[in-house]
């Protein structure tokens, strides 16, 4: 898929650069290691999750409705995410921050518009089950695509604007203080890189994005997609 021609959102210009400093490490997880599990059942590894993200992981395997790929489950309501393996098994997790508004649905053709122009309100990580593909930004930096229309991908933590103390934020209790991006899910660098990025480059995944203001119902699952 080429690049967009305008940024995901919230995404600095190249010169902006990215910080990385040891708060991070706070929150990475450590990789697992290959267990067999039953065929019916995402395998947390201990990791702390809610009845909700273990429920929509659980249907994903026992669906198969991850494609035989990895997958992702972004619980938004703690502002948590999941790597999971293509069998379902756990591969790291980790506090995220995600669209500082409230709300499931993204405007239509909000990709397509400068990030000076949209509002408060329009700031929303979408919610729903999407097939996600390692991509770039145009200023080059590598990203995990998320829904392309609506400019949301899942990238390195941004740090251009110090005011946003997003590097203090993601490693907060609270997930409201972690509620501060245009929509993108910012997660760790080295979370990123070290395991986003080698699970999801050359099969790609899908991602699934719990709603927070509706209930889940069967949205999240769709093997026609």
């Amino acid at each position: 898929m080429s690049p967009r021609l305008a940024a995901p959102r919230g995404l600095p210009p190249r010169s902006a650069g990215i910080v990385v400093t040891a708060l991070l490490l706070a929150v990475l997880a450590v990789p697992a290691p290959a267990i067999a599990q039953d065929p019916g059942a995402a395998r947390f590894l201990g990791e702390p999750a809610s009845a909700t993200a273990r429920q929509v992981a659980d249907r994903a395997v026992s669906a198969s409705d991850n494609r035989d790929r990895a997958f992702i489950v972004i619980d938004k309501a703690l502002a948590q995410v999941f790597l999971f393996d293509r069998h379902g098994q756990l591969q790291g997790a980790t506090r995220a921050l995600l669209g500082s508004a409230l709300g499931d649905n993204t405007v239509p053709g909000i990709g397509d518009r400068r990030i000076s122009s949209i509002r408060p309100e329009e700031r929303t990580t979408p919610a729903g089950r999407f097939v996600a593909t390692m991509g770039h930004d145009p200023a080059g930096r590598t990203i995990l695509w998320v829904d392309y229309a609506s400019a949301i991908a899942l990238h390195r933590v941004v740090t251009a604007n110090p005011k946003e103390r997003r590097l203090q934020r993601l490693v907060s209790g609270s997930a409201s203080e972690r509620r501060i991006s245009y929509g993108c899910i910012n997660v760790p660098v080295e979370f990123f890189e070290r395991q986003v990025t080698p699970a999801f480059t050359g099969t790609g995944g899908i991602v699934y994005i719990i709603p927070e203001t509706r209930s889940v119902g069967d949205s999240l699952l769709s093997s026609a997609k």
